[in-house]
């Protein structure tokens, strides 16, 4: 499957070019051989002591050419094929791209991080190595093989089955026990590898209790243990790399005595003269040394599968989520209901006996604004993360008009959007940081939303308005400039659902209220989930949650938990002594 995703694809869209490499490598390979056989006839002509300089003038003009020609055929198969790959990578990176991009929110919850990373730096620098030092190489040495093997049938047909059947040592029964012998390897490290990981990320986790507990040292052990097995099975790998080489070159050596033994015979036979012996000999010598790579590259094929493995395991489940997508987009959404989002009796918890959240029920119609505070670590984060499906509840779940958030998950962004605490603004123009919130919006949206959050009057008065550079994470503005650049992103996504994750955190007072009537202004037709930690602004809300201990132990609008709540009166008088 990964094949037909990442590798067959580009063979054919680039067959040309690839044709292109794979003669330019051929002609590479033969100019080499050709020069060492001219190099060869003139080493032993010139032996034989000539009448004249002409006697070998040919074969000096020879070496020069196939020695320029060489060498420029090397740069540009280089070129050509690096020039190919290149572009190769590009795409699938783009491709790469488009596959994570859908499932960016949902990256932590569905694969391992070393997976993604392994994906971003390695995988595809391992396709980049398939094409260059696995398929075009290889095929080269097919084509050069079947050359010799059709050019010394024209000396003797013995001499023809002979080298297939050397050649073919080095080209197909060595490299085929390498691939063999390496991939068990490569399977056992992997598999130690791992439970080293496992051990040492658990004991650096845990390496208080192993302290207080004494067994450190057991620790320790048990790391050096796996270590020394990972030794020593790298250890037989490259043991085994240099018996195979040592069986090559052997091989190599046989293959280069027997073309001199058969040139030798030629000669007596008259059918050649001697300084022919040397020629064949040192051509043999540089054509069979191209050969000798094969055994390597064809034993790193497991690594390229297991990246095509994980490319395809990450493209499946984009996939799946584009077809989630068609499902929902199938169905009207956000219709005016009472029953906006759900969610019912959600559980959640690192650990199974400590669950951050537990049970919890809310329902928020369609249009409402709720405020939910609480002490640090009481689970409003978490709640959250939840909402926008960024980790999946122990139990429980959550709704979105009627439909589980799972079947929304791949297209989340289009229903619920995030104003964060900081928001990130990119070293680009003020007109594209806000535009970030939908691409396809014109200058005269941007325009509007930016006069909305009351930016448009400062924009204009900046030394090129819209176009101004915002300077890397937006430090030309002030904290509440950059959170109302980030809300105008929001009212160009134009999602129904807000949630707002303590936006004016470090303003001061001034700043916090005048953001938070801005933002209650502008939004006044969305549903609002605002986490906060004070109560600065509440008064603008529905109703308020009090979070603790996994659960709501309070709610109401503002004004009824002022007289019935003396716990939220208290909470209340601090941030408002006044009120």
């Amino acid at each position: 499957m990964g094949k037909e995703n990442w590798i067959r694809p580009y063979i054919r869209q680039y067959r040309t070019f690839f044709v292109l490499s794979i003669f330019l490598g051929l002609l590479t390979i033969l100019f080499g051989g050709a020069l060492m056989f001219t190099s060869g006839y003139l080493i032993s002509k010139s032996a034989a002591r000539p009448e004249s300089i002409l006697m070998v003038y040919v074969p000096i003009v020879g070496v020069r050419a196939f020695g320029i020609g060489r060498a420029v055929l090397s740069y540009v198969e280089r070129l050509s094929g690096h020039s190919l790959v290149l572009k190769i990578l590009s795409e699938m990176r783009v491709k790469l791209y488009k596959v994570i991009e859908p499932q960016a929110f949902f990256v932590r919850s569905r694969f391992r991080t070393g997976d993604i990373l392994g994906v971003l730096a390695n995988d595809i620098e391992h396709i980049q190595d398939f094409y260059l030092k696995t398929f075009i190489p290889a095929f080269v040495s097919l084509i050069i093989y079947a050359i010799i093997v059709v050019c010394s049938d024209l000396f003797s047909i013995p001499f023809a089955i002979f080298l297939a059947i050397m050649i073919g040592l080095l080209l197909f029964v060595g490299p085929l026990f390498s691939l063999i012998y390496t991939k068990a390897k490569n399977e056992h490290l992997k598999k130690n590898r791992n439970e080293l990981y496992y051990k040492f990320t658990d004991g650096i986790f845990g390496i208080s209790d192993w302290i207080l507990s004494g067994h450190s040292s057991q620790l320790i052990e048990k790391v050096k243990k796996q270590e020394h097995q990972i030794f020593q099975i790298e250890e037989k790998k490259q043991s085994f790399i240099n018996w195979r080489d040592v069986a090559n070159q052997l091989v190599l050596g046989f293959i280069v005595i027997g073309v001199i033994y058969w040139a030798n015979d030629f000669t007596l036979k008259e059918l050649l003269t001697p300084p022919f012996i040397a020629a064949f000999g040192l051509a043999a010598l540089s054509l069979m040394e191209s050969f000798l790579p094969i055994a390597g590259v064809v034993s790193d094929i497991t690594t390229y599968q297991d990246s095509l493995k994980r490319l395809d395991t990450i493209e499946s489940k984009a996939l799946l989520i584009t077809e989630e997508n068609h499902t929902a987009d199938d169905v009207e959404l956000f219709s005016n209901c009472d029953k906006l989002i759900e969610i019912n009796k959600l559980t959640f918890g690192y650990s199974p006996d400590l669950p951050v959240l537990n049970e919890v029920n809310l329902t928020v119609s369609q249009g409402e604004k709720i405020a939910i505070i609480g002490r640090s670590g009481t689970g409003k984060s978490t709640l959250l993360h939840l909402l926008h499906g960024a980790i999946h509840p122990t139990s429980g779940e959550v709704k979105i008009n009627g439909r589980n958030l799972t079947n929304l998950s791949g297209s989340i962004t289009k229903y619920i959007s995030v104003l964060n605490q900081k928001s990130y603004l990119f070293n680009t123009s003020v007109l594209n940081n806000i535009r970030l919130g939908n691409p396809a919006a014109s200058d005269d949206d941007v325009i509007r939303v930016a006069k909305m959050v009351q930016l448009d009057e400062m924009i204009k008065q900046l030394p090129l308005g819209y176009d101004t550079i915002m300077e890397e994470t937006g430090q030309r503005f002030s904290g509440g400039e950059r959170q109302r650049i980030a809300l105008a992103r929001i009212l160009l996504q134009n999602t129904p659902i807000v949630i707002l994750d303590e936006p004016t955190v470090g303003l001061d007072p001034i700043t916090e209220s005048k953001l938070l009537s801005t933002i209650f202004t502008t939004l006044k037709d969305k549903t609002i989930i605002w986490v906060t930690h004070h109560l600065i602004g509440v008064e603008q809300v529905d109703r308020v949650l009090f979070l603790d201990q996994g659960k709501f132990v309070m709610e109401g609008s503002h004004k009824q938990l002022l007289e019935s709540e003396e716990r939220y009166r208290r909470l209340y008088s601090l941030d408002r002594p006044f009120y």
